[in-house]
């Protein structure tokens, strides 16, 4: 501890973090960033680095965007807050929910805000009780989502959640959480299974599943796009086609989880539209307002709406709510954030530096560390692995994948190591042409500094 920096160590002694090792972190201490702007942080020595997860997949727009921070500033003038209790409103809310239904891919009667990703599928959760209940199918509470999955950490969204280290020594899953096949054809094909047969197969385990538990009994299936904290896993061809068979053969609602995917992350505003389903709800946050404030929301159809109006008039109340759910400063920023997203171009541009992207991405391929290099638009994930012709993995407690998360910051490079020692990759959308490749370039001396430690540890 006597060799952290004063702010480290005051770090160490008042804050707790998240998703790290607290033990190891008390000797480490935390990377402290002082100011950013594009896709810079800077930390407290004032050394730069580019931002390689956006955040935490979220600030599509960069650091110090100024109409932001303005639209932030001018509403905290007029209106600092307000809530949306007991029939009160506002007009940054009412115009925000209003232009979420124009830009919808699929048909949208209202919108409920939220604070967090979290929060938008926890309330998911709950709005496709209070629906079955409504509807007189009160033994339709299950909800399926899927291995590797990230949904939230709160005690439903955790559950949903199919990340092991969210669950372990938090009592988690809650019963009546049902978690399918992870739809990653690299690590769970069977051999010489194509995309299309391996899509197949996950559809007819998802019925077999359904079928199992009782489809009188199969509330709901939630997934997201592209899977972000499991690894960034793209799922097969065909097989949202597929899957979105099964939950309409079974009355299975269906929701899009968009935390990380909505707003042009895979160069469409919504990433069902790359993927090409239709799911019945949505469940947005992060990039909703590039981060720059916190807020979420989650998308219902009219038949949701129904059950609201028909449960809350046999109740009395609506019983369900955030003090700052739709708070008018976070909607204010988020509403010029479309505003930017559209006038700009934000997504088709980034559809646009996508190929560019990929291919540097999937030059990685050829890297002795790498078993697979993959991704969709302007998101990413490289797993490194043992041995690249069985595709081993490093063991855990290795710790590659970490290692190589500060080989990166040493080259002035942010990227994220999640379980599996995969290095994901989801820089802002703003990110040039130029960057991209100093992107990939930092990134591949890293990697190269990751081998020769592995190298020299004997590792593989």
């Amino acid at each position: 501890m006597s060799q952290l920096s004063n702010l480290a160590t005051r770090d160490v002694e008042t804050l707790v973090h998240p998703y790290i090792n607290l033990a190891s972190f008390r000797e480490s201490g935390p990377l402290v960033i002082e100011r950013a702007h594009g896709v810079y942080v800077y930390d407290t020595d004032g050394k730069p680095y580019i931002e390689g997860m956006a955040g935490l997949w979220c600030t599509a727009l960069g650091y110090g965007n100024e109409e932001l921070v303005e639209a932030a500033a001018a509403q905290m003038r007029k209106l600092s807050f307000a809530h949306l209790f007991t029939g009160k409103s506002h007009d940054p809310a009412i115009e925000l929910a209003e232009r979420l239904k124009e830009i919808a891919p699929v048909p949208i009667s209202k919108v409920f805000f939220c604070n967090s990703g979290s929060e938008a599928n926890d309330t998911q959760v709950k709005f496709v009780w209070y629906l079955n209940n409504a509807l007189g199918r009160p033994n339709k509470k299950k909800i399926v989502s899927r291995i590797k999955a990230y949904h939230g950490v709160t005690v439903v969204a955790a559950s949903l959640t199919g990340i092991t280290t969210n669950h372990r020594d938090f009592d988690l899953p809650l019963a009546g959480f049902l978690h399918a096949a992870c739809p990653h054809h690299y690590r769970f094909a069977e051999p010489g299974e194509s995309e299309a047969q391996f899509a197949s197969r996950l559809a007819a385990e998802l019925e077999a599943l359904i079928v199992k538990e009782g489809p009188e009994t199969v509330a709901a299936f939630i997934a997201e796009p592209v899977m972000g904290a499991g690894g960034v896993i793209v799922p097969p061809q065909t097989y949202f086609e597929k899957i979105m068979a099964v939950c309409a053969k079974y009355d299975v609602f269906m929701i899009s989880d968009e935390v990380i995917c909505g707003f042009g992350r895979l160069g469409t505003a919504f990433g069902c539209e790359k993927l090409g389903f239709a799911p019945h709800a949505i469940s947005i946050a992060k990039a909703l307002s590039s981060a720059y404030l916190p807020i979420a929301g989650v998308m219902i159809p009219e038949n949701v709406y129904q059950a609201l109006l028909v449960e809350s008039k046999k109740i009395g109340v609506f019983g369900h709510g955030f003090t700052y759910g739709g708070h008018p400063v976070s909607a204010a920023v988020a509403l010029k954030a479309i505003e930017i997203y559209l006038r700009d171009r934000i997504f088709e541009k980034a559809a646009e530096k996508a190929p560019l992207f990929q291919a540097r991405l999937d030059a990685f391929n050829t890297h002795p560390l790498v078993g697979e290099a993959r991704g969709l638009g302007l998101i990413g994930g490289i797993e490194l692995v043992a041995d690249k012709r069985s595709k081993r993995s490093f063991l855990p407690r290795h710790a590659v994948g970490a290692r190589a998360v500060q080989f990166a910051e040493a080259e002035g490079l942010i990227v994220r190591s999640v379980a599996g020692d995969v290095l994901t990759l989801c820089p802002p959308l703003v990110i040039s042409v130029a960057e991209i490749d100093e992107f990939f370039d930092r990134l591949a001396r890293a990697l190269d500094k990751t081998l020769d430690w592995v190298t020299r540890e004997r590792l593989a």
